[in-house]
């Protein structure tokens, strides 16, 4: 694995344990925060996939222009699809105000991250 890939893996680590932290804290969660880091778990994980097989990290946080390109390298991405869709807009739509997400957000946002992270995790053979 190139150093760079590293780098984004690491990046994407912090950003799942920081939602997991935050999802099992049982004094005031904040479920917002686990939304966002699992999305952006999520967005490092693909990058680290361009990264590895050489291709241009876009400067977005749109699944809709990471995921097309992660299907260059390896057409099983297509089976993260509802995953990426669920986690798309958690990178914004939590972080201002008009929307606040709940338990369940967080739950299903933490388990979309989690399972983006094994698929790639595998793809790069890392445990």
């Amino acid at each position: 694995m190139n150093p760079l890939t590293r780098e984004w893996v690491e990046k994407a680590e912090g950003d799942f344990i920081i939602a997991g932290r935050e999802l099992r804290a049982r004094k005031a969660p904040i479920y917002d925060a686990v939304c966002f880091h699992a999305q952006q778990c999520a967005e490092k994980y693909l990058k680290a996939i361009l990264q590895e097989h050489g291709q241009r990290i876009p400067k977005t946080h749109h699944f809709a222009e990471l995921l097309p390109l992660a299907l260059k390298s390896d057409p099983s991405f297509e089976l993260l699809r509802a995953d990426l869709d669920m986690l798309e807009d958690y990178g914004v739509d939590f972080r201002y105000p008009g929307a606040s997400a709940v338990k369940e957000d967080a739950k299903s946002a933490y388990r979309a991250a989690q399972a983006v992270r094994l698929f790639v995790r595998q793809r790069l053979g890392l445990p």
